[in-house]
């Protein structure tokens, strides 16, 4: 399902719910992923659960759920012995902002995705 080369690519589409329900656990204040559990991501360690809430809170505009337009921007890309996930995440003022999910997800049977940021890059 997903390519090991030099080039950047659309996230597929079965992974779009991995990514929606990441943002839905954020918008009820879940940034650890504890209270709200997803099945293949890994929980976030507080120290990076903080530093997502202080970026998404200093964006200024307020997360919101993703748009479908999230999907022509948001991409992967192979980075020898993982793939890198960038996801471009939706505010209350705009369908795909510049603050952008970033995600790990190792080349190793068994491995979940790790959320690692949120940033505007």
């Amino acid at each position: 399902m997903l390519e090991r080369d030099d080039l950047e690519h659309p996230i597929p589409s079965q992974l779009h719910g991995l990514f929606v329900q990441i943002v839905d656990a954020f918008l009820r204040q879940d940034f650890e992923l504890r209270a709200h559990p997803i099945i293949d991501v890994e929980p976030i360690d507080v120290s990076t659960a903080k530093s997502i809430a202080d970026n998404i809170a200093s964006y200024g505009d307020s997360l919101a759920r993703l748009n479908p337009a999230t999907w022509e921007r948001s991409i992967y890309r192979w980075m020898d012995g993982y793939w890198q996930f960038i996801v471009d995440l939706s505010t209350s003022g705009e369908p795909v902002s510049d603050l952008a999910l970033h995600a790990r997800l190792d080349c190793v049977p068994g491995s979940n995705l790790e959320v690692q940021s949120v940033y505007v890059p």
